[in-house]
């Protein structure tokens, strides 16, 4: 009786320093190596590759709302929120291929059973255009099963609170910096994903948000010593450019 106590014990004790673990989310996928680029599928595939438990990328909603892949609001000089999908797709990227749609991101990211989908909603300028791609997205989260598998991100709080209201205890962090733990937990958020340079000036509310319950993400911590001093912080995870850097750090090698 004595044994199984000690073992059982033993296994909480595993699984409670695991899930204490720092996460690393690979920031616009894995695409700081040759020939990549970031928001692809190839970063994307990369990131399941070198074993990241998660990869983030971003997304807007096109006029005619198509959900396509990018970081920036334009592309080539062209707005895509106000284009048209058929205009948007003739545009290229560094590696001459067109942006990739938000349906062509879940159909690999579904394969990718083990890798964590981190989608941001870009924050648009009209608020309506937000609500088609809090509606589009969703849509495509639920028609290809990757429900369980995402969480969402988004500058836009008017976006994190529809996600929150339409669809209750999903995952769901606001990125802008200038809300505090006990105000993002009054929200419905499940969590806090700022800057560094947000924690650098209220390094408090690292321990405030764990207080709370909030998931405490931290982007985008490109350098060994800042990974290090988040790590130590406790926090539960590190967006980065280099994630293979950052899972060293955070698995003590």
């Amino acid at each position: 009786m004595k044994r199984l106590i000690f073992v059982s014990a033993f296994l909480l004790l595993l699984l409670t320093a695991a899930e204490a673990q720092t996460r690393v989310v690979a920031h616009r996928g894995y695409w700081t190596v040759d020939g990549c680029v970031e928001n692809t599928l190839a970063s994307l595939q990369n990131a399941a590759d070198a074993k990241v438990w998660g990869s983030e990328f971003d997304v807007w909603i096109t006029a005619d709302g198509k959900a396509v892949v990018h970081h920036d609001a334009t592309v080539d000089g062209l707005r895509i929120e106000t284009a048209r999908y058929k205009d948007v797709k003739k545009k290229r990227l560094k590696n001459g291929k067109r942006l990739p749609t938000l349906e062509e991101y879940l159909k690999l990211g579904r394969r990718l059973k083990d890798l964590r989908l981190v989608l941001e909603l870009k924050p648009h300028k009209e608020r309506a255009n937000e609500d088609r791609c809090v509606a589009e997205v969703l849509r495509l989260v639920g028609k290809y099963g990757v429900a369980k598998q995402t969480e969402y991100i988004s500058f836009s709080m008017h976006i994190c609170e529809e996600l929150v209201r339409q669809v209750p205890g999903v995952e769901v962090a606001y990125l802008g910096g200038n809300v505090s733990p006990e105000e993002a937990k009054k929200r419905g958020l499940t969590g806090i994903d700022y800057s560094q340079n947000v924690f650098a000036k209220h390094p408090e509310w690292i321990a405030e948000a764990k207080r709370l319950g909030l998931i405490v993400n931290v982007w985008t911590v490109d350098q060994p010593e800042a990974m290090q001093h988040f790590v130590d912080e406790g926090v539960d995870i590190i967006t980065t450019n280099y994630p293979i850097e950052a899972m060293k750090i955070a698995n003590g090698q």
